[in-house]
């Protein structure tokens, strides 16, 4: 068993205690490493928190569990009284997501917007900080997004790239985790980057000349090779952003879209976060996918265990009531043009300097897109626009289901018509 906390300022913070069956032993450190192992001094931060009437997070593991009617394990999560049985399972990133998944709905009750996502800041001299906040699915570039360091051309402080809450009462932000779970297959063997490796796992191992046992960490072994890698990789760290959040970045991989799409309705921009549409990658343990099929997430967040209403109303209140700007960007291609990451990343640096250009997006109201060069947007092409329309549609047609498949659960009309608005327009 073990103690650690997650949320890693007063602002937000809640006790996790983990049950694992003997032999998994390295599962229950890479949970000490990943989230705040309770130390003395933490449990005296946790206990001068903000106080929540909530109960601590209980999670039992026992991957040793089977049954035939869940051949591939089972996780039952209960989120209003914090607690979750991951069983038959042996992967380490079940203990992570379903952690997460507890904290999330605990801050979600509390006045916080749960985020599957990074966070940047630009910090400026003469101007005001600019937060930006990105949401993808594993595999989407939300990391590299996260962690760009520009050049060495702003001061920028990094929050996390994947687990954080937004405080909606004043805008700062609070990280869940102090170290990253990285994929390995980003890191050559030899890189700087492995210096901060604590454990790994779904990694091969061979021997060097020397007879030295090394990591193979590309996905020859597994497609999914992962490493709980210390927050000192990053030495531009911070556990809380006070500066308010500025930008929300849908990470999507849709290539009717151009690189930068601007949404300027708080409708539209939550709509699109409850239709982020992108492509799975080999960083997903999802059994049976398709992972060239466009795929919708909502708010790239798999772990909600609350209605998804709920959500969209949280990242509403951002847009409406904080006033918050929000982007679609495209990181895989554009009518068959690769988009690469220097773009995406002039793009930022653009929209941080508030020196980016917008154009209308054709007769679509609330959208405006940047028009780089080499990436023409033609809407008298009629074949791209009955691709952006599908795309449209097969959104609209998600929601739609969506209500059909969870019997009681009723989301905002107005999310339907923001999409049929879109596909009219493009009649």
């Amino acid at each position: 068993t073990t103690d650690v906390i997650v949320g890693l300022d007063e602002d937000f913070m809640v006790k996790a205690h983990l049950a694992l069956a003997e032999g998994f032993e390295v599962n229950l450190l890479s949970y000490m490493l990943n989230f705040q192992t309770a130390t003395e001094n933490w449990l005296k931060r946790h206990a001068d928190s903000r106080a929540y009437d909530e109960g601590d997070i209980y999670l039992y593991c026992d991957p040793y569990w089977s049954s035939p009617d869940y051949p591939h394990g089972l996780v039952v999560i209960d989120a209003q009284h914090n607690a979750a049985a991951v069983l038959g399972l042996r992967y380490f990133g079940e203990l992570k997501k379903s952690t997460l998944t507890l904290a999330w709905a605990t801050a979600h009750r509390h006045g916080f917007t749960a985020c599957h996502g990074g966070e940047k800041t630009f910090h400026f001299s003469d101007r005001d900080d600019q937060t930006f906040a990105f949401y993808g699915l594993s595999g989407s570039g939300k990391s590299t997004l996260t962690h760009a360091k520009h050049g060495g051309k702003f001061d920028i402080t990094v929050l996390h790239d994947d687990a954080f809450v937004i405080n909606r009462e004043d805008g700062s932000s609070t990280a869940l985790e102090p170290a990253y779970f990285d994929k390995t297959n980003d890191y050559l063997p030899g890189s700087r980057e492995m210096q901060y490796f604590t454990t790994v796992m779904n990694v091969g191992v061979t021997l060097n000349e020397a007879g030295q046992k090394v990591l193979i960490t590309q996905d020859l072994r597994n497609g999914n090779g992962r490493t709980i890698k210390t927050r000192y990789a990053s030495t531009n760290r911070v556990d809380r952003e006070i500066a308010p959040i500025n930008a929300v970045f849908w990470i999507m991989k849709d290539d009717s879209l151009p690189p930068v799409v601007k949404l300027t309705d708080p409708v539209t921009a939550a709509t699109f976060g409850l239709t982020l549409a992108t492509k799975r990658s080999t960083a997903e343990n999802v059994v049976g996918a398709d992972r060239n099929a466009l795929v919708i997430e909502p708010f790239a967040d798999p772990f909600r265990a609350y209605p998804l209403s709920e959500d969209y109303q949280d990242f509403k209140a951002l847009f409406e009531e904080r006033h918050v700007d929000c982007y679609i960007v495209n990181t895989a291609n554009f009518n068959g043009l690769d988009i690469p990451k220097e773009l995406t990343l002039k793009a930022l640096e653009d929209i941080a300097q508030n020196q980016a250009a917008f154009k209308p997006f054709g007769k679509l109201t609330n959208m405006e897109y940047i028009a780089y060069d080499g990436y023409p947007v033609d809407f008298n092409d009629a074949e791209y626009v009955t691709k952006l329309k599908t795309r449209f549609e097969i959104r609209r047609d998600w929601v739609k289901n969506y209500e059909a498949q969870h019997t009681g659960e009723k989301l905002p009309a107005e999310i339907l018509t923001s999409l049929d608005n879109l596909i009219n327009a493009l009649n």
